[in-house]
């Protein structure tokens, strides 16, 4: 089912510091940079070496992660795959409560997110 891992997504606390660590300290390439207005958020899209990529988030005073995917810290963590439909009719087979598929605004994309059972947001991005 799962392929590889897409991209990791991180709530920051300072989007400037984050930024820099991310771009500068550990030299990730930039790869968009968007200001989304309606949220009053950035979303920063940063290429790994090896394909994989890590969205950094900034939010008005993002609370303490306690479970929610909207928190600094891990945002949560996305695999590739092939048919979200499919994967995702075979994780409710199983009992998992997954989301509405949704559409990322910026590359037209289908995905998914549901949790792990700590809580832990996942989601399936579809190739």
């Amino acid at each position: 089912m799962l392929k590889r891992l897409h991209h990791v997504a991180v709530i920051c606390s300072d989007y400037i510091v984050s930024k820099r660590f991310y771009s500068e300290v550990l030299g990730l390439r930039v790869i968009a940079e968007n200001y989304r207005a309606a949220r009053d958020s950035w979303k920063l899209d940063l290429a790994l070496p090896d394909g994989g990529q890590v969205e950094l988030f900034s939010f008005p005073d993002p609370p303490p992660r306690p479970s929610c995917p909207e928190a600094r810290g891990l945002r949560h963590l996305a695999f590739a795959v092939d048919d979200v439909d499919a994967c995702k009719r075979r994780l409710e087979a199983h009992g998992v409560a997954v989301e509405p598929v949704r559409i990322d605004e910026y590359t037209g994309k289908r995905f998914v997110f549901f949790s792990d059972p700590d809580g832990l947001p996942l989601e399936l991005y579809e190739v």
